[in-house]
């Protein structure tokens, strides 16, 4: 097994990165527990990891917390890697150059298709999303539906603020009020935190009368879906 690193940083460029990958591939042989490891076995780790890097942001975490909590995000995606090689399928290295390969080509505010930079760069974040929404199309010219690969299991409030992001870039309306109901939405407070009070009152308006706030906002969103993304 690699030895770990001393605190130095003395050593080159990634070599900390292929220590890891060692790391885990040696227990992945001789650790009964990590051998047994698969994509699926992994899901509940990589949510839960994930969810500690917010909450450590949120609560203003320092920075050693901070790294250690990206640490354990990096594990999650090194296993899953890990996992890919032993099949043959693909290897950490693969990862990384498509996610660089992916930057490279969405950014083309930034560079050309050989890498290079260009000669100026946007002056706006609209300008900005103008061009990555355009190389996004230019790769998939097929996808029409404006709300296609927001994934599925996303908590209802980030699918409902996602797919009302995706119909506003896309130019189509975004609704006010309740398409069934016609229930005028309620005014909305000027703070976060404020914000956040007024849909705990929500929630607990909806325990009340038995109902389930994220059954009911994901079947919302599925219909806003649906009837956006429809042709008038």
């Amino acid at each position: 097994m690699p030895t770990p690193t001393s605190a130095d940083n003395s050593g080159p460029p990634g070599l900390e990165l292929l220590e890891l990958l060692g790391t885990i591939a040696t227990l992945r042989e001789h650790c009964p527990w990590m051998g047994a490891l698969t994509h699926e076995s992994l899901v509940e780790y990589l949510i839960e990891e994930a969810y500690e890097v917010v909450d450590s942001i949120e609560a203003g975490a320092v920075d050693d917390e901070l790294r250690g909590e990206l640490g354990d995000v990096l594990l999650q995606v090194v296993l899953h890697a890990r996992l890919a090689e032993e099949r043959g399928s693909f290897d950490f290295e693969d990862v990384a150059r498509e996610i660089n390969a992916k930057m490279v080509r969405r950014n083309r505010h930034i560079f050309k298709a050989d890498g290079s930079l260009q000669e100026s760069f946007p002056a706006s974040v609209e300008e900005i999303i103008l061009k990555w929404d355009a190389a996004k199309r230019a790769e998939k010219p097929e996808r029409k539906d404006p709300f296609e690969g927001i994934p599925p299991h996303l908590p209802a409030l980030a699918a409902a603020q996602k797919s009302l992001d995706r119909a506003a870039r896309a130019g189509l309306p975004v609704a006010a009020k309740s398409r069934s109901t016609d229930v005028a939405l309620p005014v909305i407070p000027a703070s976060e935190e404020a914000l956040g009070e007024l849909l705990l009152a929500v929630v607990a308006g909806a325990r009340e009368q038995g109902l389930d706030a994220e059954r009911a906002l994901r079947a919302a969103v599925r219909s806003f879906q649906s009837g956006t993304a429809q042709p008038s």
